[in-house]
């Protein structure tokens, strides 16, 4: 925001006239509106790579009617959503019935306001921005017990319960992990975290003190996916049992809220773990932080959240659903005890003047497990896409229609 007062004030005459509040209101009014616009129309491609990659990986189709290659599906469904009538149930508090879904993609959107994407690009550089994002997302569960209570439904108060039971099982191992780079860094600004990467990829945290780390890292990935309600977590609106859980009265543009909300919460976790563990903004070497006069760090920070939110969906078709005890036997048996051995562990490091900035060997893990992770991504994609083609060819010499030429 503080970019943009400037730009504002250099080049809008009679700017630097207005009164004060009004100097702070218009900018913050402006980046309000990007945000908003970011968050309405990020989930209408994040549901249309989902769909694909769907059907890739299950050997489907995916959308294909609608626009060229289906591109224009997710459209088409915002649109029906928005104007589908919305039916109350009997009995349902309907003042709290409209709050729940409002409240909900509240909590996901104003997350956005401390994840910097550049070294100026950030709404608000709170000095407490971890703390500020694991507060906002609490909203989000109160939003989601008022939806299944407001419901007069049985298994919609079941599912909230459930999300409820859930998202405050798996916060506490998250603020452990949060806690290890708290520690490392002293500051609780996303923006002063993202700075103490810098210098290459060898400085990102995940490979700090390896192998401890990447493991906190697993942790807080694995809750983040809990606290998005994501497969192998997604309980809460688990249809075999509870038919879609606390939103199953929804309907029309209601409904589509609870989704907005999920698949913006899905950015947001993964922009926050790539601030955390991955440089944020900050390029894997130096180099790349900048095209001549153009700063790529938005473009890094876009880059890395993307891939964990692919990951995401990766996850969704390949693991089966876990059950409620299972659920919670990971986060307080498994997770929470590994991830306060991980704060006295590294607390530990930190205080020792010997190993107060890494092991000597953090810097040589880097780059050739990121070039490991990366060959091995790059031949299961090829693999998998010469295997689509091959079934393809077969399904063509049968007679039957190529998904390949679909998928294309």
């Amino acid at each position: 925001m503080d970019v943009l007062w400037g730009f504002l004030n250099q080049n809008l005459s009679g700017f630097s006239g207005l009164p004060a509040w009004l100097q702070t209101a218009i900018p913050a009014a402006i980046c309000g509106v990007l945000l908003i616009t970011f968050m309405a129309l990020g989930p209408i491609l994040y549901v249309y790579v989902e769909t694909k990659v769907a059907g890739f990986m299950q050997d489907r189709i995916g959308p294909k009617r609608v626009g060229p290659h289906g591109m224009l599906q997710t459209v088409a469904d915002a649109v029906k959503l928005m104007f589908k009538e919305a039916i109350y149930p009997a009995g349902a508090d309907k003042k709290l019935f409209i709050l729940a879904p409002c409240l909900v993609v509240l909590g996901a959107f104003m997350s956005f306001v401390v994840i910097p994407f550049g070294a100026r690009g950030v709404t608000a550089n709170l000095n407490v921005g971890i703390f500020y994002v694991v507060a906002v997302s609490s909203l989000s569960t109160v939003g989601l017990i008022m939806a299944g209570r407001a419901s007069n439904n049985k298994y919609a108060l079941f599912g909230a319960m459930r999300s409820a039971a859930q998202i405050v099982s798996y916060e506490i191992p998250a603020v452990m992990t949060l806690l290890t780079i708290v520690m490392i860094v002293g500051s609780l600004s996303l923006n002063d975290i993202a700075m103490a990467q810098a210098g290459g990829l060898h400085r990102w945290f995940l490979f700090r003190y390896f192998p401890i780390m990447p493991v906190a890292f697993l942790i807080f990935f694995t809750a983040g996916l809990a606290e998005c309600n994501r497969a192998p977590f997604d309980i809460p609106e688990a249809e075999s049992e509870l038919v879609a859980g606390f939103h199953t009265e929804y309907s029309g543009f209601f409904f589509s809220l609870f989704f907005l909300a999920e698949y913006t919460e899905m950015f947001v976790v993964s922009a926050v773990a790539s601030v955390l563990f991955l440089g944020g903004y900050l390029a894997p070497h130096p180099w790349l932080q900048q095209v001549g006069p153009l700063p790529l760090g938005w473009f890094w920070l876009w880059f890395k959240a993307w891939g964990l939110v692919f990951v995401m969906m990766w996850l969704r078709w390949t693991l089966p659903r876990a059950r409620v005890d299972q659920l919670m036997y990971i986060a307080w048996k498994v997770l929470l005890p590994i991830a306060l051995g991980l704060v006295v562990i590294v607390g530990g490091l930190v205080l020792k003047p010997r190993t107060a900035h890494g092991f000597p060997w953090d810097r040589f893990v880097g780059w050739p497990i990121t070039l490991l992770v990366v060959g091995f991504l790059f031949t299961a994609m090829v693999r998998a896409l010469l295997w689509n083609r091959s079934r393809g060819r077969e399904l063509g010499d049968s007679g039957s229609p190529s998904p390949v030429q679909v998928w294309r």
